[in-house]
């Protein structure tokens, strides 16, 4: 079933994509091309497929949505282009492919995660059938989580944390900053714009920070165990940034523990959901079996 569902709003998030960010008839061409490769580098479309179904989940339809989910996935986009530079994580490959700035150069990556960022909040302020007030909470939301609060200052934690010794709540705050937070604005997005009730945001609010967890820590499990064939970029490149992370501050076998309870607290969350929440349950579960 899962897999049905994420091929099914997969196919919809890309027939968006490819209308808000245009390959012909645009000006300058080369910008668009840039923004457009990475934008169409094989992702899994996680962010927007997560709001769609927290969407699902309260009774509404998801795909009702696509701007503010087409906006997310742009915003996630433009922080792997930057990510990757020589002056963050230095990394050649991505998704199996060569990084942006490998492809364009520094200068032309850097413009196309900016075009990206900037793009996205003319879509998802543009999103249909939302009043106002809400989609303006929503908007700003997302704002907060991709912020100097949220990933840009996880990510600042992390570059500074290279080669030092650090503590698990330092740890733990940048990942909740840096890849939490935007899975959580997804989730509470899709729940926000769908009318959920007090109890079910709040609910759904406490799957999406055990959601954000278990991906980090399987994440940083697949760094030590993954391939680079599975997962479409050099293994073992946090040991080579000498990063800090739940197998290095722990154990394998501890970070799998973890990756466990974070995955069971997440199912706990969503108790008071009926079957209308499973996609969420299997999305989560799925975690603990990744390979990229």
């Amino acid at each position: 079933m899962l897999r049905q569902y994420c091929q099914e709003k997969g196919k919809i998030i890309d027939h968006a994509l490819a209308e808000f960010v245009p390959g012909e008839n645009v000006y300058p061409p080369a910008i668009f091309e840039a923004m457009r490769y990475s934008l169409f580098a094989g992702g899994k479309r996680l962010r927007p497929i997560l709001l769609m179904a927290a969407a699902d989940s309260v009774g509404a339809k998801g795909s009702d949505y696509l701007n503010v989910a087409c906006g997310l996935e742009m915003i996630h986009t433009y922080s792997l282009i930057h990510d990757d530079l020589p002056a963050m994580d230095d990394d050649d490959y991505r998704r199996g492919k060569l990084t942006s700035h490998k492809v364009f150069g520094e200068g032309m990556a850097i413009l196309a995660g900016d075009g990206l960022l900037t793009k996205a909040f003319t879509v998802m302020l543009a999103q249909p059938a939302v009043s106002g007030d809400v989609l303006i909470k929503v908007v700003r939301e997302i704002s907060s989580a991709a912020g100097a609060k949220g990933m840009i200052g996880g990510q600042v934690i992390d570059l500074s944390s290279e080669g030092e010794i650090i503590d698990i709540d330092t740890l733990s705050y940048m990942h909740q900053a840096k890849t939490g937070a935007l899975f959580k604005a997804a989730v509470r997005a899709g729940a926000q714009l769908a009318g959920a009730e007090q109890w079910q945001v709040a609910s759904l609010t406490e799957y999406a920070e055990q959601f954000g967890l278990a991906f980090q820590i399987t994440d940083d499990i697949l760094d030590v165990t993954g391939t680079q064939e599975k997962i479409g970029k050099p293994i073992g490149s946090d040991i080579k940034n000498r990063k800090a992370t739940y197998v290095t501050l722990y154990s394998l076998s501890e970070a799998k523990t973890m990756a466990n309870q974070a995955v069971n607290n997440a199912l706990e969350a969503l108790s008071q959901f009926g079957t209308e929440a499973d996609i969420l349950r299997e999305m989560v579960r799925s975690l603990l079996t990744r390979d990229n």
